[in-house]
């Protein structure tokens, strides 16, 4: 297989912003995966590059956000907060008020947007934007750390292009706006592998929800229980998605890769580790499809830097993890806790916790198998 042109979508100036210091979404995790990469040699390099992302105009912004929306995140970044901005999700616990709050969202989608661009101008067969994936943010609300939904944007635009678009959400959140912005659509078919809405925000998500009208079969939700390990969330993938990859036949895979999957992460429930995404862009990268990768969560620093560290090396065709970089993780990476590379150390689940996990999803694998899989021709 060729080496893939590869894009690392980053610059100094989108470095510069932050969240609230008491905000858990720490926006230097992009900067941190940087340096785990330089620090290896496989940052740039054989057809890897470093692209600096530019800001989202108003009138992309407004392909799915709305005038009123955009000027509200302008007025408050200013200073200039209400009242009534807390029924737009604005100076919620999630959603904080701050001056770099308007420049950076709109920096962060503009670098998504731009990946989008490479792709559609042949100039990149992965791409990936660490400071993306933000799935929750509405038409004209904001939430989950979310103010503008550059994956929704991004979709938007691939298939004004002519592009048919399969949207992979590995985040343990539901995406729920980016299933608000495409669920009547067949021309973005969205899935979202996500811990349950019945223990983690946003408390939706069913597999029930499978799109109305033109989308019916196009959008997937693949509710995971509380403790879901590496096994059974590959299992689901194999089950699901790579049948229905192979039907769909995009012609751009966009993935969302939230390590708030990982078992160390303080705000979710999961029992993975970083692995299983490795396992599953491997997979996905057999395809052969151009891959537009995005960030997403991940409210334990360290361990999503190194994640996505894994995800770009695993993207690009790099293998780090044999001999001659075991030793690379560890203190060398700044971390006493971990010594061998970048995977994790494997973790699964045992006994009747496991059987009992494994058992509600099989039934919900079922349930969408019977339900999507005849509208993409599969019996």
């Amino acid at each position: 297989m060729k080496v893939p042109r590869a894009a690392f979508i980053f610059s100094e100036e989108i470095e510069k912003y932050r969240y609230p210091a008491e905000s858990p979404f720490k926006t230097e995790r992009a900067g941190r995966t940087k340096s785990i990469l330089s620090s290896m040699g496989c940052y740039t390099g054989d057809r890897r590059s470093e692209v600096s992302p530019v800001a989202a105009t108003g009138e992309e912004l407004l392909l799915f956000h709305s005038q009123e929306y955009i000027d509200a995140l302008k007025r408050v970044s200013n200073g200039e907060i209400g009242s009534q901005d807390l029924f737009l999700g604005l100076g919620s616990d999630d959603c904080p008020i701050f001056p770099d709050l308007y420049n950076y969202s709109a920096l962060a989608a503009g670098g998504t947007i731009r990946g989008a661009s490479l792709i559609l101008n042949n100039e990149a067969d992965i791409v990936f934007n660490p400071n993306g994936g933000f799935h929750h943010a509405l038409r004209d609300r904001a939430g989950g750390f979310c103010y503008i939904n550059d994956v929704a944007l991004a979709g938007i635009v691939l298939s004004k292009a002519g592009k048919k678009v399969l949207c992979l959400d590995f985040d343990a959140h539901h995406g729920n706006g980016t299933q608000t912005a495409f669920y009547t659509s067949d021309r973005v078919f969205t899935l979202s592998f996500h811990e349950s809405g019945e223990t983690l925000y946003p408390w939706g998500g069913s597999e029930t929800e499978t799109g109305e009208g033109a989308g019916r079969g196009y959008n997937l939700n693949m509710p995971f229980p509380a403790e879901t390990d590496d096994d059974i969330y590959f299992g689901a993938f194999e089950n699901l998605v790579v049948p229905l990859l192979g039907a769909y036949n995009p012609d751009v895979i966009m993935v969302i890769t939230g390590m708030d999957i990982l078992s160390v992460d303080p705000l979710t429930h999961l029992k993975m580790t970083n692995n299983v995404i490795a396992d599953i862009l491997q997979r996905i990268t057999r395809f052969e499809k151009p891959v537009l990768a995005l960030g997403a969560g991940g409210y334990s620093p360290e361990d999503t830097a190194r994640g996505w560290a894994l995800c770009w090396t695993t993207l690009c065709g790099i293998p780090v993890e044999d001999d001659a970089n075991i030793g690379l993780g560890g203190v060398f990476m700044g971390s006493t806790e971990w010594n061998a590379g970048l995977r994790d150390r494997h973790f699964y689940l045992l006994g009747e916790n496991k059987n009992r996990i494994a058992a509600i999803v099989e039934k919900k694998i079922e349930f969408l198998r019977k339900a999507i899989f005849p509208v993409h021709g599969i019996g």
